[in-house]
């Protein structure tokens, strides 16, 4: 008896030459719709799945092999008399290869102005049903979703048939195909009927790269890109110049993006180790840059940049005298291309500004994930409120302004120092906040950027030290969520100074 592949696929890359190839190997070749009239049409003689089933194609393909003599072919133990058995009594044939790919639904639904109705007419049913009855029987058939894998399954036919290891490779590879594919139906589905906190999470994505190592170098690592690709993301960068990126690139430049979708005027990010060392905004981005630069000019050195304009040649020239690891922007001048494409690793990266969107927050844990919406609540000066005798000037409140964008993206505990337009200092991650205050402050006076700063924490004092350092600094505005039990304290600290203060009560802790 021949042997019988059945194919049905809506990628037809290959499929032809791969088809013509089982032909020559005495395979019978069972097909529908679409893929019967493509191998007809290159002079192939498939049997089409009704002559199988002895049952038409109907309700639009809906149905055409949901049908006992295909899967009872595909599950049919060859192992077991009784299953052999009950094939013949029934008149089941066994089929040995399936060669099946889905349609696309993921392709569908990336449409800008996909419907309803046709998403749901691209969610393949039989497909993934062939797919799976194949797989769970690999014992006795092959099963194929990716025509990648047509070469060396051949190679391994011409030599008599795939082997057991291969099979359950390739029945492996079925099931994360069909449970990648029922993820994304999921989450359109819950996307379309709004629910948040669902009884299961599942995503799915892709492999975007192999990385040559992870956090350090004796770790291995990968890079995943969601499924549905999300445009303003480092996963969607387009890297047009420099060597591969680094688990700890990737990461940090995630990070420099976050802080940079914040600013609307011309602005620069600095950032090293997660947190930025300068952030700076001007008139133009070279005027942006270079106040970026002078917020930190000793923690910029090999630091990540994102540039939320076009990288023009007067920034290309600022920016070639340093080392950089990275700099990303929405697009590079090809003057500025020239300049800077003369430092071999230096990476340089193209995101798109203009589509930004906002994405639930996912960390891994042992054992699990957390998951929690972004910090991008809205916040406007005029919902603060004064808590001090001293009202800030309006240049304190641009100052202050400023600052609370910058410090939410700081590790808690976070102090940044701010004037209108840049950083000035920032304390970054330390165990009591007055600690974050000292370094930010000697930050700020090593630069000679202390005088006429503003201050911001990103949570609340929990007791007035705090704001009494920073008073007997020279700080005369800082900006604070409030809602410590000691509230009071902090702002008697602050009268006492002259200092005023601002509650926004909202806090921006960054673990």
């Amino acid at each position: 008896m021949n042997k019988r592949a059945l194919i049905s696929v809506s990628d037809k890359e290959g499929l032809v030459p791969f088809v013509q190839e089982l032909t020559n190997l005495g395979f019978e070749i069972i097909s529908t719709g679409g893929t019967k009239t493509v191998l007809e049409e290159a002079g192939l003689q498939p049997i089409g799945i009704e002559a199988i089933t002895e049952f038409p194609e109907m309700m639009d393909g809906r149905v055409k092999t949901l049908h006992p003599r295909v899967h009872g072919g595909l599950l049919g133990r060859r192992d077991l008399p009784s299953h052999m058995e009950a094939m013949a009594e029934h008149g089941i044939l066994p089929i040995d290869l399936v060669v099946v790919n889905l349609y696309p639904f993921k392709e569908t639904i990336s449409k800008p102005d996909v419907t309803e109705a046709d998403a749901i007419e691209n969610i393949d049913i039989g497909g993934p049903s062939m797919l799976r009855s194949a797989a769970k029987n690999h014992a006795s058939v092959t099963v194929v979703v990716d025509p990648k894998d047509y070469d060396w399954v051949l190679t391994e036919l011409k030599e008599g048939n795939t082997t057991l290891a291969s099979r359950k490779k390739l029945a492996a590879k079925v099931f994360r195909h069909t449970a990648a594919y029922d993820a994304l139906i999921g989450e359109y589905l819950t996307k379309a009927v709004a629910e948040t906190e669902t009884e299961n999470l599942t995503k799915t994505y892709v492999l975007k790269q192999t990385l040559r190592y992870g956090e350090n170098s004796h770790q291995k690592a990968s890079f995943y890109q969601d499924a549905l690709p999300v445009p303003y993301s480092i996963a969607s960068a387009k890297q047009i110049h420099g060597k591969e990126l680094s688990y700890n690139n990737i990461k940090d430049a995630d990070a420099a993006l976050r802080i940079a979708e914040e600013f609307t005027e011309p602005t620069a990010v600095a950032l090293k180790h997660m947190n930025p060392c300068g952030i700076g905004s001007g008139e133009t981005i070279a005027e942006a840059f270079q106040e970026a630069y002078e917020a930190d000019p000793v923690s910029i050195f090999g630091g990540i940049i994102v540039l939320n304009r076009p990288v023009d040649v007067a920034t290309a020239q600022q920016l070639q005298r340093i080392f950089l690891e990275i700099i990303i922007a929405p697009a590079f001048e090809e003057g500025a291309l020239e300049i800077l494409t003369k430092k071999k690793n230096l990476r340089l990266l193209v995101v798109d500004f203009e589509k930004a969107a906002k994405q639930p927050e996912v960390v891994s844990v042992l054992g699990g994930l957390l998951v929690q919406e972004p910090d991008d609540q809205m916040e406007s000066p005029a919902d603060w409120t004064v808590v001090t005798k001293r009202q800030p000037t309006p240049e304190e409140i641009a100052a202050l302004a400023f600052a609370w964008k910058a410090v939410k993206h700081v590790k808690s505990n976070a102090i940044v120092l701010a004037n209108q337009q840049q950083t000035v200092g920032i304390g970054a991650g330390q165990m009591n906040r007055v600690g974050s205050v000292k370094i930010a402050v000697e930050q700020a006076r090593e630069n000679n950027k202390l005088a006429g700063s503003v201050l911001a924490s990103d949570a609340f004092f929990p007791m007035d030290d705090s704001v009494e350092y920073a008073a007997q600094q020279g700080i005369k505005a800082i900006i604070q969520p409030g809602g410590s039990i000691k509230d009071q304290e902090s702002i008697d600290m602050a009268d006492k100074y002259g200092v005023a203060m601002v509650f926004t009560g909202v806090r921006h802790f960054k673990h």
